[in-house]
């Protein structure tokens, strides 16, 4: 359905200077406000309490005396009812409703008589707004300083932050007052292999906020498109967030041309947490499906040659015999092999026969490629080709075993950030895949940008993102891009998008450990843009058994690992750990086999960042329920009905649980099953271990079945 309906009413310079707007349910309301001077200004709020207190709008332009900041008046608004539903290619849900009360509000500055247009959305759960400049005589081609929007805060939030940084967003979450946040940012700033802080009080969107009186907020941005990243700048004197791109290798902004638009900023509110997490606000303010046929993008579930890589067991390098190769030069049949190498013909396919064996769609191998001597560190320009395997990898033969099982081959490109390279060798590396059956491919940016003096964040890059996602379209190759910018929500746009990582995933259980409560943070953070491909499904958390050196733990109970698979929505689901860990715990491991990645409806039961998130999701087509919990630092009971199933049928929950012992660090694979019969009137009462979870499969029951199972 849609329906729009246009109201237009000009307004000149004498005109009143205030507009307001209300969401369809009028719980949100937003003013747009002329201050003194002519500077664009709103306010926000909800339910009749502050959200955003007078913040200003506007773009400091490089080289340009006046700027976009002041001398303006109001010379025309249009208001609009939007009201459409469509249908993501793979989602939570099935169908989105997209229903908004939008302000569009042009501006033109006196002296110079430039006109800007600041375009609102409302929404019931919060407002998303940009920037336009329509084409004109008076500004063209202009370089942004800075832009200045600002998000003043009602008061010093709660806030779930990681530290601003050009490189990376791979730090675990730090829970503190916005006024602590100068005090903690030295101890938030852990190592990386490339990160770039601006400020004391910077931080990443997106930033999840909790006020004292119990509204949940969340600052972000949709649909960047040919713009920098934006982070967040705190004044901690007045609260007041500033917006703070991403610069370029000059320390510019952005290069921008009329027409153009910038991304959406975007401000989320509720007193609900699980609304937040519904949430499809950074989705329908991006552009509709733009690849006709998409009949080629699956989601997919995967195992992988990479966690033995990842814990050191294993090596992405074939030789140590060269301190430096030369792709064309280097004659790798005449060095002699270190006996580590994790892609070899024998070993992938042992991965091939387990996902046979299991039901999974799909194998990745990384390290199969010649190069990895020296790939990082070493600023090094032509450091893989994407085509030329190591001698120990036949890929010929593991085509054809792959095709002969019903398994596809994920394909994997580390750039090493070197994105000039990858960009000579995108179209010969993509056709290389589709004459090999490759169907997906995992990007990686590992290390500093090249050409040198760029950020992973900065205009030049997320275009360089963007432009491997549609030439990976051209081929029907869906795309999971690893220390790429994080999503915006451009997925709806370009559906090939099936995954990113962009935050601190599994990896870093093997690098020292992440914080239990991590993955409680994540789903109201980075999950807001678009899915994640965070690789769960560890099983045995003590490292050392995989690599003696490696003295690492992963910091979660084996129910939590299940619980991820819910919690943690992404269309590409990888069973990260080795098969003989999932040899041990067949039981357990039969809800990852199971477990669906696309589905038709999805249930918020319970949700409190940094602490739990409980949610129920019905796989695509099938009529089968599966619920997650996850919980953090502490245990805890988890409370739950199951009114989300239809009501007068009976249904079979299968319950995979912390068992009472159960500990992250103590008893992480303490677990136990359990079968019981469940209906619509059904709760449940889960204790929930630290850094623990659990995971349920729900299925209708066939006559006969619940015979001797307890009834909930």
């Amino acid at each position: 359905m849609l329906r729009t309906i246009l109201l237009f009413s000009l307004f000149f310079a004498t005109a009143v200077q205030a507009q307001q707007l209300l969401s369809p349910d009028k719980n949100v309301a937003l003013q747009f406000t002329l201050l003194d001077g002519g500077v664009p200004s709103y306010t926000l709020s909800y339910k009749g309490k502050p959200v955003i207190k007078p913040s200003k709008l506007g773009l400091h332009l490089k080289g340009d005396a006046k700027s976009l900041l002041n001398d303006f008046t109001v010379t025309n608004t249009a208001t609009t009812v939007f009201d459409e539903t469509w249908k993501p290619v793979w989602g939570e849900v099935s169908s989105i409703r997209n229903h908004y009360n939008e302000l569009a509000v042009t501006l033109t500055q006196g002296e110079t008589a430039r006109q800007m247009i600041i375009r609102f959305r409302l929404y019931d759960e919060g407002v998303g707004f940009r920037y336009e400049f329509p084409q004109q005589k008076t500004l063209s081609y202009f370089v942004i300083k800075e832009e200045r929007t600002e998000f003043a805060m009602a008061g010093d939030h709660t806030a779930y932050w990681i530290a601003g940084d050009y490189d990376t967003q791979e730090y675990d979450y730090t829970t503190s007052k916005l006024s602590e946040i100068r005090a903690l940012m030295a101890k938030s700033v852990t190592d990386n292999l490339s990160q770039t802080s601006f400020s004391p009080t910077g931080v990443q969107t997106s930033l999840m906020m909790k006020t004292a009186d119990g509204l949940y907020l969340n600052l972000h941005e949709a649909a960047l498109i040919n713009y920098a990243a934006m982070h967040l700048n705190l004044n901690d004197t007045t609260m007041v967030f500033q917006s703070w791109l991403t610069p370029d290798v000059n320390g510019d902004k952005g290069y921008m041309q009329a027409p153009c638009t910038t991304p959406w900023r975007t401000v989320m509110v509720s007193n609900d947490a699980r609304t937040i997490l519904a949430s499809k606000l950074i989705y329908n303010l991006n552009e509709p499906n733009k690849i006709k046929d998409v009949s080629w993008i699956k989601p997919t579930k995967y195992v992988g040659v990479w966690w033995e890589m990842i814990t050191g067991k294993s090596a992405w390098s074939y030789t140590d015999e060269y301190p430096a190769v030369q792709l064309g030069i280097t004659d790798y049949t005449k060095a002699k092999p270190h006996g580590r190498h994790g892609a070899t013909t024998a070993n992938v396919k042992r991965y091939i026969d387990f996902a046979a064996q299991h039901g999974f769609d799909a194998v990745l191998v990384e390290g199969w490629n010649i190069g990895w001597e020296d790939w990082f560190g070493n600023s090094k320009d032509f450091v893989f080709d994407f085509v030329t395997p190591y001698p120990d990898l036949n890929l010929q033969e593991i085509r054809n075993y792959a095709a002969s099982k019903g398994v596809k081959m994920i394909m994997h490109h580390e750039t090493s950030s070197s994105v000039r390279n990858y960009e000579r060798h995108m179209d010969t590396a993509y056709k290389f895949m589709k004459a090999n059956g490759y169907d997906a491919v995992k990007s990686g940016y590992v290390g500093d940008i090249l050409p040198r003096g760029e950020n992973h964040y900065s205009q030049w890059i997320v275009n360089h993102y963007q432009y491997a996602l549609e030439k990976a379209a051209q081929y029907q190759i869906m795309v999971n891009a690893h220390e790429a910018v994080r999503p915006t929500g451009i997925a709806r746009t370009w559906p090939n998008l099936i995954g990113n990582e962009s935050a601190r995933g599994t990896e870093y259980q093997a690098f020292g450990g992440s914080k239990p409560n991590h993955v409680t943070i994540l789903p109201f953070t980075r999950l807001q843009g678009g899915p994640m491909d965070y690789t769960p499904g560890i099983f045995e958390m003590d490292i050392s058994k995989l690599n003696p050196e490696n003295k690492s733990h992963v910091n979660s109970t084996l129910a939590n690992q299940l619980a991820l698979y819910v919690t943690l929505y992404s269309p590409l689901q990888m069973a990260a750990d080795l098969p003989e860990h999932y040899d041990r715990f067949p039981d357990a491991f039969q809800f990852i086999k199971d477990v669906a990645v696309d589905w038709d409806d999805s249930k918020y039961l319970e949700a409190e960042p940094g602490e739990y998130i409980t949610v129920a999701r019905k796989a695509k087509g099938t009529g089968k329920w599966f619920v997650g919990s996850v919980g953090g630092n502490d245990p805890r009971t988890s409370q739950i009905s199951f009114d989300f199933l239809e009501p007068g049928k009976t249904y079979i929950a299968t319950i995979y649980a912390d068992a009472k012992n159960a500990h992250y660090k103590t008893a992480p694979q303490a677990y136990n099953i359990r079968k019981v019969v469940v209906t619509s009137k059904s709760k449940l009462a889960q204790w929930v271990a630290a850094g623990g979870g659990y995971a349920i499969s729900i299925e209708a029951a066939e006559k006969g079945q619940t015979k001797g199972l307890k009834k909930l």
